[in-house]
């Protein structure tokens, strides 16, 4: 069966991005890393800040873990009570089902 061209083929050889990323988006990222220093000094100064709001200083120091060591990992919970069964004499679905599903 022949393959139909749809809208968003491309030639091979052709890119659908022949300019790459767009320069704005690294003009932008450039201008925010020079204001990193004073970004981190900021939310130091607001984490040191006894009179801030308990919020905005938990918040600051939280970034700057996050920022010095990267976000924590997170735990996920995949106990989804499958069991795996192999065996060298196959069983009907029937009985299969008879043997190992039970009622919730």
């Amino acid at each position: 069966m022949p393959r139909r061209a749809n809208s968003t083929s491309f030639r091979p050889g052709q890119s659908g991005n022949p300019n790459g990323r767009p320069r704005v988006l690294a003009d932008v990222q450039n201008a925010a890393r020079e204001h990193s220093g004073e970004a981190i000094e900021t939310l130091a100064r607001i984490m040191r800040d006894p009179k801030a709001p308990a919020a905005a200083r938990i918040s600051a120091a939280c970034a700057l873990l996050d920022r010095g060591y990267g976000k924590p990992s997170q735990a996920i919970n995949a106990n989804t009570n499958v069991h795996y069964f192999v065996s060298d004499k196959p069983m009907s679905d029937e009985e299969w089902a008879e043997k190992y599903v039970t009622e919730h």
